[in-house]
């Protein structure tokens, strides 16, 4: 029986730049229609900027606290139990967190319009590192759509 899914975190290779996998990981969901080196481009670029902008941290650092900070620990999942569907909080699991800050980081950085993506992409970085912008909102309403439905917690199984 083939495998359902690709061994893309065993064959990821690290940045030529940073040297990181996390920043692979990145580029690759930056990345449309197969153009990794234009995502490359961009996702540079915007360190760049990041270098010019913030002087207290390295733009690694940056990137690193900002995907950190948009993780979310908990989120609400649709349960069907006898005939009702609830909203129960569920813990998220760290591959499934990474996945959903890359998510959010760059939904709000394409969302904003008249600046050129590395600009975006580096003003978002930014945000999220101070634990502003929009996906810090999503983050938070995440939480606060989990906090509100605690009471279906012990649908949780």
């Amino acid at each position: 029986m083939a495998k359902k899914f690709t061994a893309s975190s065993e064959t990821l290779k690290p940045d030529p730049i940073y040297n990181s996998r996390l920043v692979s990981k990145f580029v690759n969901c930056l990345m449309w229609q197969g153009k990794k080196t234009t995502a490359q481009k961009i996702f540079y670029d915007a360190m760049a900027i990041i270098e010019k902008k913030n002087k207290e941290a390295t733009p690694l650092e940056v990137f690193e606290r900002a995907i950190n900070n948009v993780k979310p620990m908990i989120e609400v999942r649709s349960k069907r139990v006898g005939g009702a569907s609830y909203q129960v909080p569920m813990q998220v699991s760290p591959k499934r967190q990474q996945s959903l800050a890359f998510r959010w980081i760059l939904l709000s950085s394409r969302g904003k319009k008249g600046k050129p993506m590395c600009e975006r992409l580096a003003i978002e970085f930014l945000d999220a590192f101070k634990n502003e912008g929009g996906a810090m909102t999503t983050k938070d309403n995440v939480h606060r759509m989990a906090e509100a439905n605690k009471a279906f917690a012990h649908f949780a199984w």
